[in-house]
């Protein structure tokens, strides 16, 4: 290229002003493309810190209305609902999980009543009412298969029962998408939408959470048998087709960042609303850094979300949305 056929291209041109950089911007993010995920406990007026998540509380269902109020208030359209339960509630069976009563079921039921206009998504799995701590029923140390799916059917239920706008089927079983789908259609729940975490892998960023809902110290093993192997692309494509084909209506990739490659061969292949979910141990590292001083944690936490909106999400979930909607607003 000759010099005179530099000066011709400049691309510094665009970037030299607030303006023209917000021009040619491909991509945005803003407070709809959010989902909050928060946790619950049981109580009254409870705040209780998340020691490994710093900002991340767990909520009583008093609280977790009024986080439904803030997020309306936001413009984040939706809350994930993660529940902190009593050990004594957890067994080898998982009978609370479709207990209609339970804290979940309350929490869904308290959050439609006072503030509708915020979709509520829940989480279906085993894990938080499983004396094994796994997504699935434990026999004879095996995680079963079959079985599990018609428990967490019974639990897909119980939750549309309660009022909840998305499902969040994160258990991994083969079959589960279609089970829940033709039982949903069976009872009448036709407009429930479902959102499969299609592509979960077995991480080793998920600690934190665990942490949070109670589940890291009644895991026995690990989950590789169901989750995902990490090294895995095409089969990531494999387990979204057959999530579709059986009925859900949304896909989700499980963790986020250090998949995003995943999230683009998603979206470049299906064309379908594809969420991410910034995880535990991705959010903790970036507040870990932020406190250490590190980095800029607000810079990190605004590129780190944008990031997913590149990579082809329509979404994503993150403790970071409502600290993020505040800053998109303010804007």
């Amino acid at each position: 290229m000759s010099h005179a056929q530099f000066l011709r291209q400049r691309p510094r041109r665009v970037r030299r002003t607030p303006a023209l950089r917000g021009l040619v911007r491909e991509c945005a993010l803003t407070s709809e493309d959010l989902i909050w995920p928060i946790f619950l406990r049981d109580g009254e007026n409870v705040t209780e810190p998340v020691t490994s998540m710093p900002g991340v509380n767990r909520l009583s269902l008093d609280n977790a209305v009024q986080a439904a109020r803030q997020a309306r208030d936001l413009g984040i359209p939706a809350l994930c609902l993660f529940p902190y339960t009593d050990p004594a509630l957890k067994t080898d069976n998982c009978e609370e999980a479709w207990n209609p009563d339970n804290l979940s079921n309350r929490a869904i039921r308290a959050i439609k009543a006072e503030v509708p206009e915020v979709a509520v998504m829940t989480d279906v799995a085993l894990d938080p009412y499983n004396s094994n701590g796994h997504d699935g029923i434990v026999r004879d140390g095996v995680i079963v298969n079959d079985e599990s799916v018609a428990a967490l059917v019974r639990m897909a239920l119980a939750q549309a029962e309660a009022g909840a706008d998305i499902l969040g089927p994160s258990d991994m079983m083969d079959g589960r998408i279609g089970a829940m789908r033709d039982a949903l259609e069976a009872a009448g729940h036709t407009d429930v939408t479902i959102m499969s975490y299609a592509a979960k892998y077995a991480s080793g960023f998920y600690g934190p959470f665990r942490d949070a809902v109670g589940a890291s110290g009644a895991l026995k093993g690990d989950k590789k048998t169901y989750q995902m192997d990490p090294a895995n692309s095409d089969e990531a494509m494999r387990m979204i087709a057959r999530d579709l084909d059986e009925g859900a209506d949304m896909v989700m990739v499980k963790p986020g960042m250090a998949y995003l490659d995943i999230c683009r061969r998603v979206q470049d292949m299906f064309e379908v609303p594809t969420f991410a979910y910034q995880v535990s141990g991705e959010y903790a590292m970036i507040e870990a850094a932020a406190a250490n001083g590190w980095i800029d944690g607000e810079i990190v936490m605004m590129e780190s979300l944008l990031a997913f909106k590149r990579a082809g999400c329509n979404g994503i979930l993150t403790y970071f949305a409502p600290r993020a909607a505040a800053l998109l607003n303010a804007r």
